[in-house]
């Protein structure tokens, strides 16, 4: 069995309107559907689905933008964002979400940040608070 070489630049990977693929897809790069997915999709980069595209299955990726049509279970480490187009089921775990007056959203969400981070809120002791006035 070859070994399949990664690209040493990410690319840029499209699934035009009107193509079909079922199965599963792994990308170094961004990934761009306009066409149609049944199946998983394992992305390095981000992921488009343009108005015209519909995934049913299971999203992997860093960053998504979605404007189609999507019933699946998402990951996306960073930022997800559903479009005023968006038709979305599923269920959606990641580390921001922003959603457009107009999309439709139907699941679960879960935000989760990939790592430990200092909070930016005051000490909630009394040392720094100043002494109340009787």
């Amino acid at each position: 069995m070859s070994k399949i070489r990664e690209p040493e630049r990410p690319t840029i990977n499209i699934l035009g309107p009107g193509a079909v693929v079922k199965g599963e897809i792994h990308v170094n790069g961004d990934f761009r559907i306009d066409g149609t997915l049944n199946g998983t999709i394992h992305c390095k980069g981000k992921i488009v689905v343009g108005p015209t595209g519909k995934i049913e299955g299971e999203i992997q990726c860093q960053n998504a933008d979605f404007s189609g049509e999507v019933t699946a279970t998402v990951r996306v480490t960073e930022l997800l964002t559903l479009k005023e187009t968006t038709r979305f089921s599923g269920d959606i775990t990641t580390g921001k979400l922003a959603i457009e007056p107009g999309a439709k959203f139907s699941g679960t969400c879960s935000m989760e940040q990939p790592g430990p981070k200092e909070s930016k809120l005051p000490p909630t002791s009394n040392e720094n608070r100043p002494a109340e006035k009787s």
